[in-house]
């Protein structure tokens, strides 16, 4: 028996036993939908959606291994208006996250380990080092004025010393500039009520402060929940929380932001989960409205989104008991189920309200529709499943689970709109057509292109040579991080982090036997053009010991009777500070300098506000001074430092608990251009074949993708191509399906090119949906003309592949307004390629049968020749 007599016996089979045939399949819906939602989870984690037997992958999870403290990281990153308001910030944070190991695995400071306090001065080249201790030395009075007198007596009592030497001619105001313009900067801050730390670093260097000299990072790893969209959602909460709490705020001087890889994920679903909310609604509308416009009928309407709610909990109690979890891809199972079941469901309900209007009788509508659909609604469906589940051999275990479940979704929503659709429509019972489900109007194009097939087709093949010669410089942008929304926190952040070259993510990173490989290999590295630095355990042992610690040795010496001197001065009484900021004002009048006059006239308004206001001017001049010269003398107590010096808390990050070392490499060129990151990975795997890091990932995680889909595709196209030549049985017929999907897809690479819209990780997904609808297009078309229809934008079937499409685009279509680049560009490609599809099928894909046709009819009456 033939597939349409099948499709006939087993639709009017449900029709006649139709309250059994919904009873059973609603109760069925109710039962799996209570297991999916009582089972099914949703595994966010990223590193799951690629199989972990690829050589960079093993790569990959080695040095995850080896250093797991590096993974699933939450980079806290604190900025403030001084490097010591950093550091105390960072400080304080870091002691409230460490408090709550039920949130957090651990919390780190990479920055602020005593050992570097104490041999930071090290890390200076000689040239820095030598001009910071002459620097110092220079400030030696105010640093002795402050640490004897930590008092404003005291620090103004030292200005006073010096605009007396200005006065005697044995001075240069010119020199004292920063510090009054600093110091009036401070006091009118004051006197304005929002007081406003001094920069003591700078001061005391003479060096500027650089912004990312007032940044502090704290490393946190939390406690993840990959049940959830936002794994890390809890911990980023209370990072926020606990910010607040503290005063870390904008309005003080602080800003706290979060980046890294949880915090990059855990926006992005969420960005993408608000997208898909609004989204959700107007395209439900809008769909809604469509299929009116297409069914003219609530009941016929009401028929299909039952179908394709019951075939939906079935596919997703099928993912639930093959996988268990579904992943960030194969998640997308729903939206491919309903982008080709609900065409399935307008094909056949089209195709019913044509036949009812011929035919009054109800159930023979149903046969007919069976009749003239079926075979072509299973054959749609075989080819859609083949190529699905050619997904399923590849590497991309996300992709390879979609394949899976989509490829059984379509068995599943062809089934039920071959019998709970039938048996619905009996039930429900729509009222008898007025007129045809056709086109009408659609006479003229229909003989248009029948008369001019060899001009279209001529036409075709101009534009499929200009095509093809696009398709070559499509651009495939491997880079994921391209896809993230740059205007969230955490995408933000990293890109003003990636300004500085000594923290950008964009680092590859090799694993060896020991600290001396690792050496070895780093000394080979640095002597690549692409490469930066390459750095390893033994970078942090300072070079040039021998010169430099003399420099800081005579500076200790120096700065020794100021840092400790023999008493300090009891703390002053009001009167005596007030007495002694007046004469610094009086001091400051005679100098006729423009700095020295503002801090004059800034004084004075303290002095006015009383002696709260003198307070708060000591706390920010003379707390500060204080703090930063206590630093000081810690950085002056530099010793020689070895291999085996370094503190654990450092080794830990670059020698793992076995004794293997890391080398971390930092590209020359900037690695956001992929082109720079392409030649970097290729520098680095020239020496170390065995890197890994995210340039490495990024560049396979892209080869793997491309593979996957590459492979998926030739293997698809052959099934599918098979399939259709053991079910159509002539080659020319299969030739014509495939023009749908063919032309479609040639002509939306060719648009990508022309609009520079690169295929990514995200709208690549658009590939295995426009594979099914445009072979289940083709296959409606073909099947048609073999029946015997002559003119196909007149029939039904037009007008059901017309609101199909339209359907399918209002879904998906709605995701290009995304703020998301990711969703909004999977949006824009599944746009632009069924456009083409359906272009392709009621243009291209008519005209063509026409041509045939033609040339077969003058065949037949051609004279036979001898």
């Amino acid at each position: 028996m033939r597939i349409e007599g099948i499709a006939v016996s087993v639709v009017d089979g449900c029709r006649r036993r139709a309250p059994f045939v919904v009873a059973g399949a609603i109760l069925a819906a109710i039962l799996l939908g209570y297991y999916v939602a009582t089972t099914i989870a949703v595994d966010t984690d990223q590193e799951h959606l690629v199989a972990e037997d690829l050589p960079w992958r093993r790569t990959e999870l080695a040095l995850d291994r080896a250093f797991p403290q590096s993974k699933d990281d939450l980079t806290i990153v604190v900025d403030a208006r001084t490097p010591l308001l950093a550091d105390e910030a960072a400080r304080r944070l870091a002691e409230r996250l460490a408090a709550r190991p039920d949130l957090f695995h651990s919390v780190r400071r990479p920055d602020a380990l005593p050992f570097l306090r104490r041999n930071g001065l090290l890390y200076l080249s000689i040239d820095e080092l030598r001009s910071l201790t002459e620097r110092l030395v220079e400030a030696q009075p105010l640093i002795a004025a402050v640490v004897s007198d930590p008092s404003l007596r005291g620090l103004f009592g030292a200005l006073n010393f010096f605009l007396e030497g200005v006065s005697r001619g044995e001075a240069d105001l010119a020199e004292l500039a920063p510090t009054l313009t600093a110091f009036a900067a401070a006091a009118e801050s004051v006197a304005a009520g929002r007081p406003q730390p001094v920069d003591w670093q700078s001061l005391f260097t003479g060096r500027p402060t650089r912004p990312k000299d007032k940044r502090r990072f704290v490393m946190a790893q939390p406690v993840l929940d990959y049940g959830a969209l936002t794994p890390g959602a809890k911990a980023s909460a209370f990072v926020r929380e606990a910010a607040a709490e503290l005063g870390l705020t904008p309005a003080n001087g602080y800003r706290v932001r979060l980046t890294g890889s949880v915090a990059l994920s855990d926006e992005e679903f969420a960005t993408v989960g608000q997208d898909m909310g609004v989204a959700l609604a107007v395209t439900a509308l809008l769909v809604a409205l469509e299929l009116f416009v297409a069914l003219r009928s609530l009941r016929l309407i009401a028929a299909i989104l039952v179908t394709l709610l019951v075939g939906l909990v079935a596919t997703a109690a099928f993912a639930t008991a093959a996988f268990g979890s579904l992943n960030l891809i194969s998640v997308a199972f729903a939206v491919l189920f309903f982008g080709l079941a609900v065409d399935f469901g307008i094909q056949f309900s089209v195709r019913f309200r044509d036949e009812h209007y011929h035919y009054d009788d109800a159930a023979e509508a149903l046969r007919r529709c069976a009749r003239g659909i079926g075979g072509a609604l299973v054959l749609a469906a075989i080819t859609t499943m083949a190529g699905f589940f050619s997904f399923v051999p590849t590497a991309y275990v996300g992709v390879s689970q979609l394949g899976v479940i989509a490829g059984v979704g379509m068995a599943v929503a062809v089934g039920l709109n071959l019998t709970l659709l039938p048996a619905l429509l009996a039930l429900l019972r729509p009222p008898g057509e007025r007129s045809p489900a056709g086109y009408a109007w659609m006479r003229g194009p229909d003989r248009f292109l029948a008369r001019n097939a060899s001009r279209v087709l001529a036409a075709l093949v101009v534009l499929v040579v200009g095509a093809a010669a696009l398709v070559p410089h499509l651009a495939f942008d491997f880079n994921p991080l391209n896809l993230k929304d740059r205007r969230t926190e955490s995408m933000s952040t990293l890109l003003d982090l990636m300004n500085d070259a000594s923290s950008t993510p964009y680092t590859a990173k090799v694993l060896t036997a020991s600290p001396a490989e690792a050496a070895t290999l780093a000394a080979r590295l640095e002597k690549l053009p692409e490469v930066k630095s390459a750095v390893t355990i033994n970078s942090f042992v300072p070079e040039d010991q021998d010169e430099k610690l003399p420099l800081i040795e005579d500076a200790a010496m120096l700065l020794a009777p100021s840092l400790s001197p023999p008493e300090v001065a009891p703390p002053p009484n009001p009167e005596e500070v007030r007495a002694t900021i007046a004469e610094t004002v009086e001091r400051l009048d005679t100098t006729k300098d423009a700095a020295a006059s503002r801090l004059a006239a800034a004084l004075r308004k303290v002095l006015a506000a009383g002696p709260a206001a003198l307070d708060r001017l000591s706390g920010i001049l003379v707390g500060g001074a204080s703090r930063e010269i206590a630093a000081l003398g810690e950085a002056l107590q530099a010793g020689p430092v070895g291999l085996a010096d370094l503190p654990e808390e450092l080794k830990r990050d670059w020698v793992s608990a076995d004794g293997r070392a890391v080398v971390r490499i930092e590209p020359q060129q900037d690695a956001r251009d992929n082109a720079a990151l392409v030649r970097f990975v290729a520098a680095v795997q020239s020496v170390a074949p065995e890197a890994s890091g995210l340039p490495v990932s990024i560049q396979e995680m892209g080869r793997t993708v491309v593979g996957a889909f590459r492979t998926a595709g030739l293997l698809a196209f052959a099934v599918i191509v098979v399939l259709l030549g053991l079910i159509l049985r002539r080659a020319a017929d299969v030739l014509l399906v495939l023009i749908p999907v063919l032309i479609g897809g040639l002509f939306a690479m060719a648009t990508c090119v022309l609009i520079d819209l690169p295929l990514t990780f995200a709208n690549i997904i658009v590939l295995p949906l426009l594979l099914g609808i445009g072979v289940a297009y083709g296959v409606y078309y073909v099947m048609n003309w073999r029946a015997g229809v002559r003119e196909p934008l007149q029939s039904s079937m037009t007008r059901a592949v017309l609101f199909s499409a339209l359907t399918t685009g209002t879904s998906f279509g709605s995701l290009a307004l995304s703020d998301h680049p990711g969703t909004a560009g999977m949006g824009v490609l599944l746009v632009v390629s069924l456009g083409y599809t359906v272009v392709a099928a009621m243009v291209f894909l008519p005209a063509a049968l026409a041509w045939l046709e033609t040339r077969r009819r003058r065949r037949a009456q051609a004279p036979d020749r001898v």
